[in-house]
């Protein structure tokens, strides 16, 4: 992916905070043709982009880790 797409995300895309955000100390999403990731705190910043099913093993293994710790 290159920084123009990566631009495109950053002005087009509309990225949410996770309901579990809690202190302002987060990171925002969004879903688009990528998975685009950036920092709530600085949403001018760079954007990590990740293909759908590195999306999906990521949040698979974060929600699994998530019920060991409740």
């Amino acid at each position: 992916m290159n920084g123009q797409f990566e631009s495109w995300v950053q002005t087009h895309a509309t990225f949410a905070k996770s309901t579990f955000s809690e202190g302002g100390d987060c990171v925002e999403v969004t879903r688009t043709e990528v998975i685009g990731v950036r920092n709530s705190k600085d949403p001018d910043g760079p954007v990590l982009l990740l293909t759908r099913s590195c999306w999906d093993a990521f949040a698979s293994g974060m929600l699994a880790g998530l019920g060991r710790i409740r």
